[in-house]
This record gives structure tokens, C-alpha cells and sequence, in this order.
């Protein structure tokens, strides 16, 4: 249609091309679809303007050659200037005119469309708004349809509902009435059955073949539980014992009679199905056995069924296995009861029994209903039999009033076999928890086996201990006695005068009480499971370590005491007077030098003691940090208690130390005092005005003072540390500064004695420098200065004590002791100064 209208339209401009105005051919479909004004305004000018079309083809041809360009960007040639001055004398558009009238009808054309268009659309719009009118007015008499469809739908679920309720009720009717019919046909048929066991007591002959059918043995054991069950409420209910009646061939009221013939038909089908099950576990019948113990079942849940298998097995019965037990850990009637042998025969014992139990767990698994039950049974046989009387024979329990003897081992040997037996038996019982043994608290009943043991052990470990300590000491008392009496001989062929050393203080021993007190505690833990109780147990074990190291060193400490003693006392009896010949005195000073010797020995052997004692005591400590304290800290107040009842028992120790210690001074001292009174002359402190150089030597007896002390006094830098050192030192230098200024004053001094005597001081100062103690230090030094009252001249003395007034009280006594003190007469002249000091 398209070109049909446009094949009209070039006809009809081509008839009168004059005439613009003639109406065009539009129509609203050129305005559909694909719409391109571009194409429609194409076809209205194309006719009018073909040379316009032909000049736009010539120009975009002469683009390509031309040279000039237009302001627009196009090139111009010369031909293309030539034509546009021709075209200044020509109207630019000729075609105008028709173009105009073109458009103005294409324009009115166009109106008319508009119109046409417009008028359909109203029409359209009356024809959609009385279609809608009548869409809504069907749709609201729709909705009240559905509106009575869901009504309708609503009344017939709730029919349908009630409909199946009562089809419900009808099924739940008829279901209950056939369980009903099928209750009373059961009870028909129980009654009938119950009436057959009602008859005569005793009388089991005329029962139905029911239950003499050994291939309805588990119809026949279910219906008589029930006739059972059934017979003994209606007893209950009428309050009729039911022994009472079983044998009375009299009775006829209620049921007795059918209680009592129920009862032992019971108990034959039991006993016959025992025997069928004893002959299937001969044969290894697993299926007949499981038949036969699921019938038992009905039994009082099959507790005798369970029961006699358990007692059947052979390790409860056969006697050769439990002898065989007794040997494997005990040995050949006990000669290899050893805790080391114990411990390995309980293990390839428990071995064995796991093994075992293991075996029959399998069997057990495959036969019974209920196989925890039965697993339960049989560990609880295995613990309270067989391990039972093994321990038994193991573990005799000593008295506490008679204890065996050591040379059979003592307390310890049966708290060892204890522990051992105890802990494999814990094994033992947690790898039967692993095998299996049902609700059974096999722990708990392990425990139990050992509870008999367990209440005394605090005070068997107690006892042991103390006995282990009495053991050891006699046994050190019977060493020292032989080592006496062999030394001794000796002594009385060298004519000796004092006994032999005395037992020293062995650090090997207390190490060895350790030892055993470590031992105990690790059996307190294996025994003790409650921390409190496993704390009271290891306090009560500690103090017996603690009391028993405590009485060790301390009668050590008091047996070198004693020598430092009868040191003393054999000084004190050569002392000797004045006036004795000069063979006696010779003889006196001969024993003198030996009860020296005998104090020297004793002085060396107490120091012995002394630092043995320290090391025992750091190995107490030591030993209390590592293993005891630890478990102690759970529990609040137990570390702090075991400190101070270790304090308080070694304060016994320390006493006899530090009176030991006073000893050694008064020994060292007397020593001193020896040498000073026999070596010291009168002449060293005087010597006579010769004319000979003065000897700046230090004197004899000062000589031998420092050695004695430096020898004697080695032992004690070795033995003491610490404070200990310091204070014991302090007090030896104090008292040996006191010995010095009371031996001086027994002798006179002229300038060169003060010389000798400076010597002297500084010599001993020097020695006791080696105390650290610096009162002592400070001491001697002020004794350096004092003895310069013996060398300046008298006139010099007032100005010696300006400088050091502290020794004024001392010089004052010194000053007397100058030989010249009264031919210079310094007492007079210097009355003035005591007077000022005073």
C-alpha cells in the first residue's frame, strides 16, 4: 500500500508539476512501526528537488580534488568559485514556493489525521470504560461466589473432621475390644491353665501338654511367670502368707494351692533348663546356650542362670589353679616372697586372669540377654575369690605389740609386698573396666579388699620407721664397739690414757633415713586418695624423719661433747701447785702435753660433728623442698606447720652445738693458757740492759700460741659457715684478748720488753685478721697502741692517751707494770690524768 500511495503521488506531480497545492496521501499506518520522520520528509522533497540532489553528489566528489576550503571545513576548487558567482545571479532555492504549499497540505493533512485519531481514541475509551463496568461488576459477583465456596468448604472440612474423629473413636473402640477379646481369650486360656495348676499340691501330672513339650519350653516358661505373677497378687489381696499353705493337701480356697504347684514347676523347667544349658557350654553350643538363657531370663531375670555360669567356671572351682596362683607369685612354699618377684608374679597372674575374663566376655556376649549383668557377676567373683585368697596368703598383717623381726625383713618387707600387691591389684581391676564389667564399681571393691589394710597403715609405717632407725643404730653401736675394742689394744700397748674417737655423725646414714622416709611417703600417696588425709599421713611420716635425724646428730653432737669433757677433766687433774719436785713436775707436764693433745683431738672431732650435723640438716631441708612441700601446699596451713615442727626439732641439735661450741673455746683457751704460762718468761718482756741489740723477734710462747691456734682452729674454718662462723670466731677473739691482758699482767716490762711486746701483739693481731671479726680487729689494735706505755719516756705518757682516751682504764693497769713505774714515781704524776678520766 506503501507504494502503491507513493507510485500516486509521483503520478500525480508528474501530471501537474505547476500545481502545488494538490491534497497529499497520508494515512496513520505510515506512522506505525518502525516511524523515521528523516524517511517521510525524504519522500515529500524528493520529488521537488532532484538537481539538488545531483549538486550534493557533485560537490562530495569535488572534495576529493579541490584545494580550497570553506569556512564549514570543506575544500573548494576554481570551477566550484566559478559556479558560485553564477549562482549569485539566480534565486538560490527556485523550488521554494512548491516546498511551502507542500508542506502547508502535509501540515492540514497531518491536522486531519489528528482528528481522525482523536475521534477513534474517544471511541475507544467509551468502549474500554463500559468493558471495565462490566469486568468489575462480574468480578464482585465472583467474589461473592467464592465467598460461598469457601463456606460451603469450611462446613465440609469441619464434617470431614468430625467424621474422622468419630472414625477415630470407632478404631480406637474396635482396637481396645479386640485387645480386649484377645486379653480375655489369653485369660480364658490362663485361667484354664491356672485351673489345671489349682488341683491337687504336689500334683503336676495332669498339666497339659503344654508344659511337658521341651519344644515349647519357652511358651510353657512365660505362661507359668504369668499364672505366678497372677496367683500371688490375688494372695496378696486376700493377705494369705503363701508358705503357710504349700503342702496342705486340704486347702481349697483361693489360689495357694496353684502358688505352691506354680513354684515347683518353676523350679523343675529352671533346673531342667540349667542342665540343658551346663550340657550346651560342655559341648560349646552357643546357640543352645543363648535359647536356654533367654528363657531363664523369664526367671527372676535370670539371675540363677547368670550365677551358675559364673560358679561354673573353672577358676573358681578347680583347685589346681588356685595352687598354681599361690606359686606363681609366692614361689615354692613361699621362698621367693620378695617384693621384686611378688610384683613380677602378680603381673603374669593379673595377665592371665584379664586374659580370661576377656575370653569369657566374648562367650557371654554371644549368649546372654543381658551380658553387662553377667560381666558384673563374673568380675565381682574374680576380685572376691580369686584375688582374694590370693592376698590372704600374701598379706599377714603384723601386730604392732610383736613385730617381725628384722632379719626376716621386719615392718618394711610386708609394706612393701603391701604397696606392691596393692597397686598391681589397681592395674588389675582397670583393665577389667576395659574388658568390661557392666554397673560394677570395681574400683570401689578393690579398695575394699585392701580397707582392712589401710586402717592401721599410718601407724605400721610409723613403726617401721622406728624400727629402721633402732636397727641402724644398734647396728652402728655394735661397728663402734668392735673398732674399740681393736684400737684399744692398741692404745694399751702405747699406754694411751683416753679412750678411742667417738662414734662420729655419718651423713651416709641420715641420707639412708631419708631414704626410707621417701620411700614411705611414696607409699603414703599410693595409699592416701583424700588430700587430707594424704596430708596428715605425710606430716605424721615427715616428723618421724625429723625426730629420728634429730636424735642422731644430736647424740653425735653429745658424744663429741663428752670427749671435749673428759678433755677437761684430764687437764684439770695435772694441774699441779707450786712446790713439787722438779720429777714430778716433769711428769705432769708430760701428761699435760698429752690431756693438750687429747683436747686438740677433741676440739677437731666435735668440728667434725659440727659440719656433718650442717650437712645433714641441708639434706633434711633439701629433701623437705623437693618432695615433701609440694604436697603439702594443697592444703592451707600444712607447709607452714611442717616448717616449724622441722624448726622445733632441730633446735634440740643446735642447743647441744652451741653448747659443744662453748667447749671448744674453753678448750682452746685452756690450751692457750698452757702455752703461755709454760713458755713465756720473765725475761722476754725484761731483757737486761747488755748493750746488745734488742731482739725484735716474736716471743717463744707467741709463736707457739699462732701455730697452736692456726692448727687447731683449720678444722674450724672448714666446719663452720655463715653466721655460725662469724659468731664463734668473735667469741674465740674476745676471749683470747681477755687471756692476753690477764698473762701480762703477771709480768714487768722495761722499753725493750714493751718493743718484744709490740712485736708479740702485732703477731697475734695478724692471726686473728683472719677472724673477719672487726670488733676483734679493732681490739688488737688498741692493744698496739697500749703497749706503747711501756717504751716512751714517763713525761711522754700524759700525752699518749690525748689522742686514744678509750684505752686510759686499761693503760692505767699497764702503766703499773713498767719497771720503772715507781723509782719514776708515775703514779703521782699522773694521778691528775686518772682523775680527769674517772
Amino acid at each position: 500500500m506503501r507504494e502503491t500511495r507513493d507510485g500516486a503521488k509521483k503520478n500525480m506531480h508528474a501530471k501537474n508539476p505547476s500545481v502545488s497545492s494538490l491534497p497529499l496521501i497520508l494515512d496513520v499506518d505510515d506512522f506505525k512501526g518502525d516511524f523515521s520522520f528523516d524517511a517521510l520528509f525524504g519522500n515529500l522533497v524528493n520529488e521537488l528537488l532532484p538537481s539538488f540532489q545531483e549538486e550534493e553528489t557533485d560537490s562530495v566528489d569535488g572534495h576529493n580534488i579541490s584545494n580550497d576550503v570553506f569556512p564549514n571545513g570543506h575544500f573548494r576548487g576554481q570551477s566550484d568559485t566559478i559556479k558560485f558567482s553564477q549562482a549569485l545571479a539566480t534565486p538560490l532555492f527556485p523550488e521554494v514556493d512548491k516546498l511551502l504549499a507542500l508542506f502547508k497540505d502535509s501540515s492540514q493533512e497531518l491536522v486531519d489525521l489528528r482528528k481522525q485519531i482523536d475521534g477513534k481514541l474517544y471511541n475507544l475509551k467509551k468502549d474500554v470504560a463500559a468493558q471495565d463496568f462490566k469486568h468489575r461488576k462480574t468480578l464482585a459477583e465472583l467474589e461473592k461466589g467464592v465467598d460461598g465456596l469457601f463456606t460451603s468448604f469450611a462446613r465440609l472440612d469441619s464434617r470431614i473432621s468430625s467424621v474422622g474423629q468419630t472414625a477415630a473413636k470407632i478404631g480406637d473402640h474396635l482396637q481396645s475390644a479386640d485387645a480386649q477379646r484377645e486379653t480375655a481369650s489369653q485369660t480364658i486360656e490362663l485361667i484354664k491353665y491356672l485351673m489345671e495348676f489349682n488341683g491337687s499340691p504336689g500334683d503336676l501330672m495332669e498339666l497339659s501338654p503344654l508344659f511337658s513339650d521341651d519344644s515349647r519350653v519357652a511358651e510353657a516358661a512365660s505362661i507359668a511367670q504369668k499364672l505366678r505373677s497372677f496367683a500371688e497378687e490375688d494372695i496378696g489381696r486376700q493377705g494369705i502368707s503363701v508358705p503357710s499353705i504349700v503342702g496342705n493337701a486340704t486347702a481349697s480356697r483361693g489360689l495357694e494351692v496353684a502358688v505352691a504347684n506354680l513354684q515347683d514347676y518353676c523350679n523343675e523347667l529352671e533346673n531342667r533348663l540349667l542342665s540343658r544349658f551346663d550340657a550346651a557350654s560342655q559341648r560349646r553350643e552357643l546357640s543352645t546356650m543363648a535359647e536356654c538363657a533367654k528363657i531363664l531370663s523369664q526367671f527372676n531375670r535370670g539371675t540363677s542362670a547368670m550365677q551358675h555360669y559364673v560358679a561354673t567356671r573353672p577358676m573358681f572351682i578347680d583347685v589346681e589353679i588356685m595352687n598354681a596362683d599361690t606359686r606363681l607369685v609366692l614361689g615354692e612354699q613361699g621362698l621367693q616372697a620378695t617384693p621384686n618377684n611378688v610384683a613380677r608374679g602378680l603381673s603374669s597372674l593379673y595377665k592371665e586372669i584379664t586374659d580370661t575374663v576377656r575370653k569369657e566376655a566374648a562367650t557371654i556376649m554371644a549368649v546372654f540377654p543381658s551380658p553387662n549383668d553377667v560381666m558384673s557377676i563374673l568380675v565381682q567373683r574374680v576380685l572376691e575369690q580369686r584375688v582374694t585368697a590370693l592376698l590372704d596368703k600374701l598379706l599377714v598383717k603384723p601386730s604392732l605389740v610383736n613385730l617381725p623381726p628384722m632379719e626376716e625383713g621386719g615392718l618394711l618387707l610386708y609394706l612393701r609386698m603391701l604397696a606392691v600387691a596393692y597397686e598391681k591389684t589397681q592395674q588389675l581391676a582397670r583393665d577389667l573396666r576395659a574388658v568390661g564389667c557392666g554397673d560394677l564399681d570395681v574400683e570401689g571393691l578393690t579398695e575394699s579388699l585392701f580397707s582392712t589394710h589401710k586402717e592401721e597403715y599410718p601407724e605400721h609405717e610409723q613403726a617401721s620407721l622406728t624400727q629402721l632407725y633402732q636397727a641402724k643404730m644398734e647396728e652402728l653401736r655394735t661397728e663402734n664397739q668392735q673398732g674399740s675394742e681393736s684400737s684399744g689394744s692398741i692404745g694399751r700397748a702405747k699406754g694411751a690414757s683416753m679412750s678411742t674417737s667417738p662414734q662420729q655423725i655419718s651423713v651416709t646414714v641420715v641420707t639412708e633415713f631419708v631414704r626410707w622416709n621417701e620411700e614411705a611417703i611414696s607409699r603414703c600417696t599410693l595409699f592416701s586418695s583424700q588430700p587430707a588425709t594424704l596430708t596428715a599421713n605425710i606430716r605424721t611420716i615427715f616428723t618421724c624423719l625429723l625426730d629420728e635425724v634429730s636424735q642422731y646428730i644430736t647424740d653425735g653432737l653429745e658424744r663429741a661433747r663428752e670427749s671435749l669433757t673428759e678433755a677437761a677433766a684430764l687437764r684439770e687433774r695435772f694441774v699441779l701447785g707450786t712446790s713439787v719436785s722438779r720429777r714430778v713436775a716433769a711428769a705432769a707436764a708430760s701428761a699435760a702435753e698429752a690431756a693438750a693433745a687429747a683436747g686438740e683431738s677433741s676440739f677437731k672431732s666435735f668440728m667434725v660433728a659440727v659440719q656433718r650435723c650442717g650437712s645433714s640438716v641441708a639434706i633434711v631441708q633439701q629433701y623437705f623442698a623437693n618432695s615433701i612441700s609440694r604436697l603439702l601446699l594443697p592444703v592451707d596451713g600444712a607447709h607452714a606447720a611442717s616448717c616449724e615442727e622441722m624448726s622445733t626439732a632441730m633446735s634440740t641439735a643446735e642447743a647441744a652445738a652451741y653448747k659443744g661450741l662453748q667447749q671448744c673455746i674453753e678448750t682452746v683457751m685452756a690450751e692457750v693458757e698452757r702455752l703461755l704460762s709454760a713458755e713465756q718468761k720473765a725475761t722476754d718482756y725484761r731483757s737486761p740492759d747488755d748493750g746488745m741489740a734488742p731482739d725484735h723477734r716474736p716471743t717463744v710462747a707467741c709463736t707457739r700460741v699462732v701455730a697452736y691456734l692456726s692448727r687447731v682452729l683449720e678444722s674450724a674454718f672448714t666446719a663452720l659457715e655463715g653466721l655460725n662462723k662469724q659468731a664463734f670466731l668473735t667469741e674465740l677473739g674476745n676471749r683470747f684478748h681477755k687471756g692476753l691482758l690477764s698473762h701480762w699482767q703477771k709480768f714487768t716490762f722495761n722499753p725493750s720488753g714493751g718493743l718484744r711486746l709490740k712485736r708479740d701483739i702485732t703477731e697475734y693481731g695478724e692471726f686473728v685478721r683472719s677472724f673477719n671479726a672487726p670488733s676483734v680487729d679493732e681490739n688488737f689494735e688498741l692493744l698496739g697502741i697500749m703497749a706503747n706505755v711501756f717504751i716512751v719516756a714517763p713525761e711522754s705518757l700524759s700525752s699518749l692517751f690525748e689522742g686514744t682516751p678509750s684505752i686510759r682504764k686499761d693503760a692505767q693497769r699497764f702503766i703499773q707494770l713498767r719497771e720503772d713505774y715507781k723509782s719514776a714515781k708515775l703514779a703521782s704524776r699522773l694521778s691528775s690524768l686518772w682523775v680527769n678520766s674517772n
